[in-house]
């Protein structure tokens, strides 16, 4: 059976408009009472996207979870630009985008590689395993968000870790000769995107088996730091709606596959 389809979340708009109409041809008549037992959107994915992964820890989790998101639709490089202006969408102004590292609103068409404005990051350095651009890891829009041109090129290929010096053109940033500390803001979405990667991609598809670890200064080995950081910074960032949205749009509208680690931030301990 096909995980790329959630019937009971896609019914709802339908019985809303279903009691909408009830309630406008018999106004006198009370709205019916949910049951308490009505299934939240979570619970309807952990019902079936999430199915083969309940009750597992550990090796046995994060192959399911493997196997689950392997099952996704692949962009181009091209792609991800239009991608990532609707996945990172302002929600305060929609001809906007959400810079990652600044924080800053900019207009989606300012997108290059010239200085002021805003570029494809990836977020797992594509160097880490000498994966590029090509369609994969390389193209996979759980992990490349909108970063500031120079901010970008500033965290480079780093690891991720704390401390350094905070960087005037992204106040909140860190950096120094070997790791980049994100802003507070969104140092939970960037470790969870990094075990994302680290689950979807186990070197069974051509593409190399990338695992985090607790070093920095990586180079262009498959791997990247520092795993207990990025561990404290899941914790002491859970998901927002921002980052929830993000992953409900890359389901539905691109990828069809799912970052784990946003529906269930435990799953994080329970595999690590």
């Amino acid at each position: 059976m096909s995980r790329r389809h959630l019937p009971a979340r896609r019914a709802l708009p339908a019985a809303l408009a279903a009691l909408a109409v009830l309630t406008g041809t018999a106004a006198a008549a009370p709205a019916p009472t949910p049951p308490s037992t009505a299934a939240s959107p979570l619970s309807a994915l952990d019902d079936t996207y999430y199915e083969d992964a309940t009750g597992k820890t550990g090796a046995a989790l994060k192959s399911a979870l493997h196997t689950i998101i392997s099952d996704q639709s692949k962009l181009t490089y091209s792609q991800v630009w239009d991608a990532l202006k609707d996945t990172d969408e302002d929600p305060a102004d929609s001809s906007d985008v959400i810079e990652l590292y600044t924080g800053r609103s900019v207009p989606k068409s300012d997108n290059g590689g010239s200085t002021g404005q805003w570029n494809r990051e990836h977020v797992w350095a594509k160097s880490h395993g000498d994966f590029g651009t090509a369609t994969g890891p390389g193209t996979d829009i759980h992990h490349l968000r909108p970063s500031d041109v120079q901010v970008n090129s500033t965290r480079g290929n780093k690891d991720f870790d704390n401390g350094g010096t905070e960087l005037s053109d992204a106040p909140g940033n860190y950096t120094d000769a070997d790791s980049f500390e994100p802003r507070d803001a969104v140092k939970g979405d960037v470790a969870r995107m990094i075990l994302y990667m680290a689950v979807r991609y186990e070197g069974d598809d051509a593409f190399p088996d990338l695992e985090p670890n607790d070093s920095v200064s990586n180079g262009s080995s498959p791997h990247i730091g520092r795993l207990s950081v990025l561990k404290a910074w899941s914790e002491q960032d859970p998901p927002d709606s921002f980052e929830k949205r993000r992953n409900d749009v890359i389901y539905e509208d691109y990828q069809h596959n799912r970052n784990p680690f946003v529906d269930h931030p435990e799953w994080v301990e329970a595999i690590w």
